[in-house]
């Protein structure tokens, strides 16, 4: 072998132990490198990882006002306060103005009212009684409307303007039989229609309590617990007590 020769085999043997030591060298570093990668994915969660789960930056812009101030702006309580200043007046004065008329116009209200029958009479109060509840069941179911606050407080109005007529109170018997004499059956009916309604309110009260109270959810009957099944029930007992009072002869019995 010549010399060149020699000198050309361990110059390539050179380069091949210098890759190999290179190589070898450089493996290490790479698991090194791969282990602190996990290691400080771990450490920072699956959110650096998964860019889906991050956060989102708000886009809302910052207020001054809290929830509580805004749901406090939104309730609006003058409005409330309105509310519950009209109930008082609509129970107060017009149960006052009617009773006023029955006691010093006692003719002119007895002009009017014997154009009618007595079931006639019973049932225009219950109508105008049933106006007011239906009033407040629908103010509920439609809290967001204050069309029915309006039509409960005209109802009640009228109710107690015929109650005042009517000399309603427990023994009203004898207080219209003192003021109306022999046609006391007239205002006699009106409280009776009145008296059928609340009564009815109080029924319906009772069945709607005790249905949420005993029957299971899973019943089909708690299905009369809802808004409009609960209504429907409602008109249903109302109209069995003012037929009660139409045809059961009590009118006459008063």
């Amino acid at each position: 072998m010549t010399e060149h020769n020699r000198r050309d085999v361990e110059t390539t043997s050179g380069k091949a132990d210098r890759s190999s030591v290179s190589s070898a060298s450089s493996a290490p570093s790479t698991t090194i490198s791969t282990a602190e990668q996990r290691r400080q994915a771990h450490l920072d969660g699956p959110e650096s990882s998964n860019p889906a789960s991050a956060h989102p930056e708000a886009t809302i812009a910052e207020s001054e006002y809290s929830l509580a101030d805004i749901e406090r702006k939104k309730a609006r309580p003058i409005r409330w306060v309105i509310f519950a200043l009209a109930i008082l007046l609509a129970i107060i004065l017009p149960y006052g103005y009617g009773r006023s008329l029955a006691i010093n116009h006692t003719q002119g209200v007895l002009h009017y009212a014997s154009v009618m029958d007595p079931r006639g009479i019973a049932l225009i109060a219950w109508m105008v009684t049933v106006l007011a509840f239906m009033g407040i069941g629908m103010s509920i179911i439609e809290s967001q409307s204050w069309f029915w606050r309006v039509v409960f407080v005209l109802g009640l109005a009228a109710e107690q303007l015929i109650a005042g007529l009517c000399l309603l109170k427990m023994n009203f018997w004898y207080g219209t039989f003192v003021i109306y004499q022999h046609q006391a059956v007239l205002a006699n009916a009106a409280n009776l229609g009145i008296i059928a309604a609340g009564l009815g309110v109080a029924v319906f009260a009772i069945l709607f309590v005790a249905i949420l109270v005993c029957v299971k959810k899973d019943s089909p009957w708690n299905a009369l617990t809802h808004s409009w099944s609960a209504l429907s029930m409602f008109f249903i007992i109302e109209l069995v007590a003012i037929a009660v009072v139409l045809f059961g002869g009590i009118i006459t019995a008063v």
